[in-house]
Parts: C-alpha cells; sequence; structure tokens
C-alpha cells in the first residue's frame, strides 16, 4: 500500500463523516424546530439586535424554582 492509496481512503472516510455530520445537524435543526423545543432562528436575531435597548429574544426568569 502506498502512501497516495492510503490518502485517497483518508480523504474518503473524512468526506464522509463530515457528510454525515452536518447531515445528522441539519436534521438536530429541523426535529427542535419541529417539536417547538428551540427556534435556533431566533438567536441568529442576535447577532444582528443586540443593542442594550433591544427586546430580548427570550423572557428571562430570575426566581429560582
Amino acid at each position: 500500500m502506498n502512501i497516495g492509496l492510503v490518502q485517497a481512503y483518508a480523504y474518503f472516510f473524512s468526506t464522509a463523516l463530515l457528510t454525515f455530520l452536518l447531515l445528522a445537524y441539519v436534521y438536530h435543526l429541523y426535529t427542535s424546530k419541529k417539536t417547538a423545543n428551540k427556534d435556533y432562528e431566533k438567536y441568529s436575531e442576535m447577532m444582528l439586535h443586540d443593542g442594550i435597548s433591544d427586546v430580548p429574544v427570550e423572557k428571562f426568569n430570575s426566581a429560582k424554582s
């Protein structure tokens, strides 16, 4: 087995692994939004609206349960 063949196998398996991880992440985001646990698109708005006078993304409850 020469180094080129090892590099080809490593490239193929790393590409397959990264593709699988990306699809798993997209599936996680989709199912989280569908089951109404978290809407991560709301949190992306924090990057655009992060001023001190802006409305918070979620209401903060300071009372401990």
